[in-house]
Order: structure tokens, then sequence, then C-alpha cells
């Protein structure tokens, strides 16, 4: 199996690696158009600020490589959020982001309850639509590091509760994508990555 990891202007890429690795997947990690569109399997992941990436994968054309993609494609952290319309994540206002999903990206407004940001930590996922869970417990708890997030919308397949309720996972056709961190989240996590790369 080709496994491609795309390389990009984002932290974190290599953690993914070596969880794949652990499962006995040898992927590649690359930036090259042809190398990602050829993959049977891409993951996007990683770990940055939304408008200067959208900036880095706009000046190397990855945008549209990414946007164009057939084959499953998995998106993690800021990978999920960048598939989104739009992110709060901006110097001014919002930045205009893949449009793969219909979802907005937003901050995490601190209230009266709980006013820690960035969420980071263990937190449990729900209201599981997806191929992505199959084999998982009910309520399973996953690593998050994140001051965005995801609403819920039309492409929500998993949520998660922190402040108030948002997408923990999105998909749509061959998109697939979550904001905790499987390669951090042990045998759980492990599951998930084994689902993506079993995927046709």
């Amino acid at each position: 199996m080709n496994v491609v990891i795309i390389k990009y202007n984002a932290g974190n890429i290599f953690s993914v690696d070596y969880a794949l690795r652990r499962l006995g997947v040898n992927a590649e990690i690359t930036g090259d158009i042809e190398k990602i569109q050829k993959a049977d399997k891409v993951i996007f992941p990683g770990v940055g600020e939304a408008e200067t990436t959208m900036k880095y994968l706009k000046e190397h054309s990855l945008d549209k490589v990414i946007k164009g993609l057939r084959q499953p494609t998995l998106g993690i952290c800021i990978g999920m959020q960048l598939m989104c319309q739009s992110s709060e994540e901006a110097a001014n206002g919002k930045v205009e982001c893949l449009g793969i999903f219909n979802e907005e990206v937003k901050r995490f407004i601190p209230n009266a309850q709980i006013n820690k940001v960035p969420h980071m930590g263990w937190n449990t996922i729900h209201d599981l639509k997806s191929t992505l869970f199959e084999g998982l417990p009910d309520n399973p708890y996953f690593y998050y590091v994140h001051s965005y997030y995801a609403t819920i919308g039309a492409n929500t397949v998993a949520t998660t509760d922190y402040m108030h309720p948002y997408s923990a996972a999105l998909q749509k056709d061959n998109f697939y994508a979550v904001q905790f961190h499987p390669e951090k989240s042990g045998s759980m996590g492990e599951i998930i990555l084994k689902n993506f790369l079993n995927l046709c």
C-alpha cells in the first residue's frame, strides 16, 4: 500500500509517521504533487496556524491538489480545520480554507464554567457515524490540543463537548478528518488509523 503524508509548513507530521510504522506501514512524507496524486491513501496532518498555512498551500499549489484527490484522504487537527470553509484563525477576520467540508472553524471563547484555552488533554467522542469508528467502544477517549473548533453541520460524523458541542470528526465522499490526534491516542487511535488504511 502506498501511503503519503503531505509535507508542508506544519509541525507534528513525524508523529503520524511513527504511529503508522508501529502498524507496519512505511509512509512517504512528501510535498511532491505527483506522488500525492498517485498514493493509495493520503494523510494531511499537522499543528500550525491557519492563515499562514493556507498561504503556503496556495503558493505550492497544494490547495488544488488536496481538493482534487479521489483516494481516501484523512485530515488531522489543523488538516481538518483547513479542509473546512473558513477559519477565524486570521489576523483580520477570517481566512478562506479549502472548502471541502461546509463547516466553519471558530475560536473557543472562555466562559464562566470553562476558561481554559486551548482545549488540551483527553476527551470523549460520541454520535459516531462513520466506518472510521468501527470497533470502538462507547464514548472512547482521544487526545486533543487546539484553540479553534469546527462547527457542527451536515458533514459532522462525531462530536465532542468542550464549552459546547463541536465536530470531533467530519466526512464527505473520500475525505475524512478528525480534530483529535489519533497518533497520540494509544489503542483507540490505532483503531482509527487501521480503519482508515482499510478503506477502499
